[in-house]
């Protein structure tokens, strides 16, 4: 197990809430009051405001941070060199040796003797979209055994969810410090310069990169103002710096490509700052599912927790969706999810326990992915399982996966079919279901 020193600087606190306009300052004093750019700004700090969105976006949508820093960010950015990481990959990418039309499942990739940080150990699984025209999606797995010693990442593509599965992480961002463990999740926004340090390990987990708008939470419609994710058990983190002069590399994501640039000092230098464009994890132990309590049960996007909306109406680039311990009682009632095919393409992770559609072979740590269009549903136990069960009052527990959902198909990568451990016999769950028809009126 591999523990982190213990690294200087305050970084104790979260507020609560998300979308929230947040203020707060590391010096007493460094945040201005009642304007955003003063002539002179207390200790000597510069002004600088980071945007999430367009200056022009409609206010309820519109999203920036006034920062106040030891150095305007031009001072973090040289002469850039381009750089390979040869194994993080963007849309689009559609190797033509690869097939992405199947039902696949995979084994959690293993850890090996190589020494990774969060750059080096990505591993991507999935793309999606383009992100040169800033739609679609590509899924991750990251192996991380290493921190990352005076080195610093942002990508100006997208924003990345984060889902541990296993060992904690810290980042370190201009906006704050986030402790990250199994069972929570965070969000890091484009263009947040961030540094990230094993506290515990090694870690694996997922990672959504999100090349569209923004992650919000979805509308309740009738369910009203309460359950599912709620805003106030969503975490932004407290103002925290470094000043710290020692060689540096700040390694930036833009285009799909990776660049290099060397500086003198740490660009985490933001002493106080104000906005709702920030950082932000949640415990998904807070999420409060909902569900049928008399019959049948609802689409699985009842379970949505965070949404990015796409150019049409209902239709997300990506839902992320959580399946966790919850009580089914429904009368008369198929419970598992039920065989479909959908517009959407589904790839999905298990964090921790058993899912309740694949009771066999789909392990924590790994994923499988249903791509738009095609067919999948229980496999025949979680069938005849469900089918004969009697329906009492059951409770799902010890359970904990998501979906990565997208308007987009999934196009796999090499390392996904070739180097990451594919169940090639993940199709044949299915080949035992048998026919089960009789035309005789009234019987079931």
């Amino acid at each position: 197990m591999i523990q982190a020193p213990s690294l200087p600087g305050p970084h104790e606190g979260y507020m609560p809430g998300f979308g929230n306009d947040f203020e707060t300052e590391a010096l007493p004093g460094a945040l201005p009051q009642g304007m955003n750019s003063p002539q002179k700004v207390n200790y000597g700090l510069y002004g600088e405001q980071l945007s999430g969105t367009a200056f022009t976006a409609p206010s309820h949508q519109n999203e920036r941070t006034w920062c106040y820093r030891i150095r305007p960010s031009v001072k973090h950015s040289h002469r850039y060199e381009k750089v390979d990481l040869p194994y993080w990959k963007s849309a689009p990418h559609v190797d033509p040796d690869v097939i992405s039309l199947g039902q696949y499942r995979w084994d959690p990739v293993p850890h090996d003797k190589q020494s990774l940080t969060w750059l080096t150990g990505m591993r991507t699984m999935t793309t999606a979209g383009d992100v040169n025209t800033q739609v679609g999606m590509a899924s991750h797995i990251y192996l991380v055994t290493r921190s990352m010693q005076d080195a610093y990442f942002y990508s100006a593509d997208s924003e990345l969810l984060v889902v541990p599965q296993e060992g904690r992480l810290r980042f370190c961002t201009e906006l704050g410090i986030i402790d990250l463990e199994p069972k929570e999740i965070a969000i890091l926004p484009r263009g947040l310069l961030y540094r990230v340090e094993v506290l515990e390990g090694p870690a694996r987990g997922f990672v959504c990169e999100n090349y569209g708008q923004k992650f919000d939470l979805p509308g309740r419609g009738p369910i009203g103002a309460n359950c599912m994710a709620n805003r106030r058990d969503f975490k932004t983190p407290v103002a925290a710096y470094e000043d710290r002069d020692a060689p540096s590399t700040v390694t930036i994501k833009w285009a799909g490509q990776f660049h290099e640039t060397k500086i003198g000092h740490s660009p985490l230098d933001v002493v106080a700052w104000h906005g709702n464009y920030a950082p932000v994890k949640y415990d998904m132990r807070t999420y409060c599912p909902v569900g049928a309590i008399l019959f049948d049960h609802p689409d699985p996007s009842i379970f949505t927790v965070l949404t990015a909306p796409s150019g049409v109406e209902g239709t997300a680039n990506i839902d992320f969706v959580l399946f966790r311990e919850r009580w089914m009682v429904a009368e008369d009632t198929f419970r598992p999810p039920w065989y479909h095919k959908n517009i959407m393409s589904e790839l999905m992770g298990n964090i921790y326990g058993q899912y309740d559609a694949k009771p066999q072979g789909f392990v924590p740590g790994g994923m499988s992915l249903h791509n738009m269009m095609l067919p999948h549903g229980p496999d025949k136990n979680a069938f005849e399982g469900a089918s004969n069960a009697d329906l009492q009052a059951e409770k799902l527990d010890n359970t904990m996966s998501f979906m990565f959902e997208t308007r987009f198909p999934q196009h796999l990568t090499r390392f996904a079919a070739e180097e990451a451990p594919l169940q090639d016999d993940y199709i044949d769950c299915w080949e035992s279901l048998e026919k089960k028809f009789d035309g005789t009126p009234g019987k079931k």
